[in-house]
């Protein structure tokens, strides 16, 4: 079976951002290093590109510490004021809004991110800046849905898409995010009815990741799914 991608851009987009971390460590300090420590739960390619560009360009060794973003947030906490980290990047707006509330991240004063990140894609005490876009998309199969019949989020909520949606937990931070944004456009009580009626419109119970979703649609379980 064929299946497509559609991308929505929503107004709660994920971004993967960029923060520093609170670690007692100052600039001064990191000025005079030959390394910096990188915390990323980033897992692209292209992202080694970058830190080999940036490397060339200062002189500066990227030492990356991988993992998930939740988990290197409660790392860098329980490390303290002790932790080797200087730079956290992470996936995701909502887990921003973690880090936020671990008290990981210090305000960074920098004119170069001013300049190139706009002030809607960084935070508004400069704890952390957003260096790239990620949407929920939606997947649907091109032999039983047509493109026209794909509007918005919103219309996910109608009867005409009774049985044939796929989507991972609600426990996943990306869903979470798409419904802070529903919320953020629509208020709790519309947001909260929309719900409703999206859950009633699901192929199967949710599971599996992104991937998952994908490969239920080309599989035949649904007809469309949110990754």
């Amino acid at each position: 079976m064929k299946i497509t991608r559609r991308i929505f851009l929503a107004t709660g987009t994920a971004m993967a951002s960029v923060a520093i971390a609170e670690l007692g460590k100052s600039n001064q300090g990191l000025a005079q290093s030959d390394a910096i420590n990188l915390y990323s739960s980033r897992h692209y390619d292209t992202d080694q590109v970058l830190y080999d560009s940036f490397t060339e360009k200062t002189g500066l060794k990227v030492n990356l510490i991988e993992g998930n973003g939740d988990e290197l947030i409660e790392r860098i906490k329980s490390e303290g004021a002790n932790s080797p980290a200087d730079v956290f990047i992470t996936v995701d707006a909502g887990r921003l809004g973690r880090a936020e509330e671990a008290k990981i991240l210090q305000p960074i004063s920098s004119s170069t991110l001013n300049k190139k990140i706009p002030a809607n894609l960084r935070s508004p005490e400069n704890l952390w800046f957003g260096f790239s876009k990620r949407a929920r998309v939606i997947v649907y199969n091109k032999d039983k849905v047509k493109p026209s019949e794909l509007s918005t989020y919103e219309d996910l909520a109608t009867d005409n898409w009774k049985g044939k949606i796929l989507i991972r937990s609600s426990s996943n931070i990306y869903n979470q995010s798409l419904i802070a944004s529903l919320i953020e456009a629509h208020g709790m009580s519309d947001t909260e009815n929309w719900a409703k009626g999206f859950v009633s419109n699901f192929a199967r119970p949710p599971e599996g990741n992104d991937t998952a979703q994908i490969k239920g649609v080309a599989a035949g379980i649904g007809d469309i799914g949110i990754a």
